[in-house]
């Protein structure tokens, strides 16, 4: 998690398009989300995140393949505090892991 969040910014997300559209509805939230292909529009009290996505090739490390996406992150009429409180629910969410 990151101690801010600035109003753009891309990520790389390790899980594929099917995982991410799976994933996606219920990390954003209670805000009504709009989907369309490699978009997202998701409405957060009176401002907004736009979601654009693509899918990046495997990254390959020996015998493992890890399934990419970059994602682009803009958030439209959020303060820095609301845009840091949605992002780490939407973080915690979205997290992965195993052991």
């Amino acid at each position: 998690m990151q101690a801010h969040y600035p109003p753009s910014f891309d990520r790389e997300m390790g899980c594929t398009e099917a995982e991410w559209l799976m994933w996606l509805p219920a990390a954003a939230g209670e805000g009504p989300l709009h989907l369309a292909t490699g978009h997202a529009e998701v409405s957060i009290d009176t401002g907004r995140l736009l979601l654009d996505w693509e899918t990046l090739s495997p990254r390959v490390i020996a015998l493992v393949r890890m399934p990419r996406l970059a994602v682009r992150f803009r958030f439209e009429g959020l303060t820095d505090e609301r845009r840091y409180t949605f992002m780490r629910r939407f973080d915690l969410y979205m997290q992965r892991g195993g052991g």
